[in-house]
């Protein structure tokens, strides 16, 4: 669907070249939700603007759909940007019009007749949940409902991509999961493949199916959401990865301040054994003692991923039995310390 080949874009400043982007592959398929996610500076939302070709490449290629956005200009790019709809951190919304007119203003500019924009403007303001706020100006809405008009409105022409640019950023906890769960309904409803940028972890958790992980212009992992979370290998991604996979409390203060005897050990595991009783089999089996110290279980589009730190007490040989029959049982478990 969406195809980047060596993407790069430098700025050229009074004293240095910045390269916000550089050298980057991504393919991204028809009908998945695709999150790149960063630190401030990663280069993200640079990059989602040369999708669109709102920012123009300094070398490097986008294809959606077979035809080069990167070699389009004119009335060509303009076509091609009415099936890139794109939903900004800040709304972008024109203050001095109603929820529908909001909506309607690409429409106008495509030429619809009055006629066809409304229908087209009811049929948006029923998929994004503002029924009775047609009227209402942007001032009269609240942070979610703001951002329900700019999806809509990005939704206009039908799109074949949507671009979120820190969609959720200025929302708070629960707007934002209400506007991700809209996002993911759409995304089922229409097939519409939609390229999400963000720096929260959770987002990605929550709704993408996979995500590329960028640092300092280039992507340095990238993979299924399920599959990433279950064995980072980059430094910044196990960073992001850790903000929600391991409990809130640091582990390290609870795990390696205790003066108690065994071993400490992590565990990690998919969704098909977070119903299993593989821990009191673990005591049953074998002559040990466990104690849960924390854990997490965290969501996903593909499925579940928990993270659990015990101590396991006895000796030395069933410690180690006990660790084998866990691995077996393909729980990954990880010694943090013995004692």
């Amino acid at each position: 669907m969406i195809q980047l080949k060596g993407l790069s874009k430098a700025f050229q400043t009074k004293t240095q070249t910045v390269t916000a982007v550089d050298n980057v592959s991504l393919s991204i398929d028809e009908g998945e939700i695709f999150g790149i996610i960063g630190y401030s500076g990663a280069g993200k939302s640079t990059l989602v603007r040369l999708l669109n070709k709102l920012e123009t490449a300094t070398s490097g290629e986008v294809t959606i759909e077979g035809e080069s956005i990167t070699s389009l200009k004119g009335q060509s790019l303009r076509s091609a940007r009415q099936e890139i709809g794109m939903v900004f951190q800040h709304f972008n919304l024109l203050w001095s019009r109603t929820v529908a007119e909001n909506i309607a203003f690409p429409l106008e500019i495509a030429k619809q007749s009055k006629q066809e924009r409304n229908k087209r403007v009811q049929e948006l303001v029923n998929l994004v949940g503002l029924e009775g706020r047609e009227d209402s100006y942007p001032s009269q809405l609240s942070g979610g409902q703001k951002q329900r008009v700019g999806i809509a409105r990005a939704l206009a022409n039908n799109p074949k991509v949507l671009l979120c640019d820190e969609a959720t950023s200025a929302l708070d906890p629960k707007t934002t999961d209400s506007i991700l769960a809209l996002l993911t309904d759409i995304n089922k409803k229409l097939g519409l493949t939609i390229v999400l940028i963000t720096h929260e972890m959770h987002v990605i958790r929550k709704i993408c199916h996979r995500v590329a992980v960028m640092e300092n212009g280039r992507v340095v992992e990238e993979g299924p959401v399920l599959q990433v979370f279950r064995k980072p290998q980059e430094h910044m991604t196990k960073e992001f990865v850790r903000q929600i996979t391991e409990p809130e409390e640091d582990a390290s203060e609870i795990v390696f301040n205790e003066e108690e005897t065994g071993a400490v050990v992590q565990l990690k595991f998919l969704e098909n054994k977070a119903e299993q009783p593989f821990i009191s089999k673990v005591i049953r089996q074998f002559d040990v003692d466990v104690n849960i110290i924390q854990g997490k279980i965290s969501q996903t589009q593909r499925g579940s991923y928990g993270s659990l730190f015990i101590r396991i007490k006895g000796s030395h040989e069933e410690i180690e039995k006990a660790l084998d029959y866990l691995r077996e049982e393909e729980i990954e478990a990880e010694v943090m310390e013995h004692a």
